[in-house]
């Protein structure tokens, strides 16, 4: 068993974000809240930390980690952008989208194989705080076993994570609702899961229908 830090997000003073940015950049793993569920992520380039959070949520190593970055420009850097994930982004990031973009030659390491990245830039202001301090973007995935129910409670988050992860963010209890996730590497674009974000809305901002997997 680790020791875990655990800290509301209120709590945190500017010096405690930038050490726990740090540290979450050289592998230290993390439970925080996001503006959907709650998530688990490290340093996107740290692989041993990346393959901790497969064994603790017990995710097959066919379903990638998502990517968060602070800004859209974090995310220009690791990701290449067609017009309609430039409609994509003006409209709702930060927020409930993730877009699956293909790598820029930056994101090839994190892509992991796979033919697109996954990447979203929440608009949760502790977490918003937290990215833009860190050097490189984090990958994230939700705080839960895989195939289970997500996790929203501060109650469950302690009894579920305490003392298997670096640092717990409580901020209270969440929406039960994720991201809603768009592959554009397809053309037409693929709505591989709708969350927070509805079809009709999205088909209406693309100005074109969605396919469906």
């Amino acid at each position: 068993m680790r020791r875990t830090l655990i800290f509301k997000t209120f709590e945190m003073t500017p010096e405690y974000v930038q050490m726990a940015a740090g540290a979450i950049d050289k592998g230290a793993v993390a439970v925080l809240p996001t503006d959907t569920v709650y998530g688990i992520g490290t340093g996107a380039f740290c692989e041993k930390s990346i393959a901790a959070i497969y064994r603790l949520k017990e995710r097959p190593a066919a379903s990638p980690l998502q990517i968060l970055t602070g800004t859209v420009e974090q995310a220009r850097r690791v990701a290449d952008f067609s017009p309609e994930a430039d409609q994509l982004a003006r409209a709702f990031w930060p927020g409930g989208l993730t877009a699956i973009l293909p790598p820029s030659p930056a994101g090839q390491p994190l892509a992991r194989g796979f033919a697109g990245l996954g990447i979203r830039v929440p608009g949760h202001p502790f977490l918003t705080n937290l990215l833009c301090r860190m050097e490189a973007p984090l990958a994230c995935t939700s705080a839960n076993l895989h195939g289970q129910p997500v996790l929203t409670d501060e109650e469950t988050i302690l009894k579920t994570f305490d003392g298997k992860v670096d640092f717990i963010f409580l901020g209270g209890t969440l929406s039960p609702t994720a991201s809603s996730v768009v592959d554009l590497t397809k053309k037409p674009p693929v709505l591989l899961r709708e969350g927070s974000l509805s079809r009709h809305l999205l088909e209406q901002t693309l100005g074109l229908p969605l396919q469906t997997q």
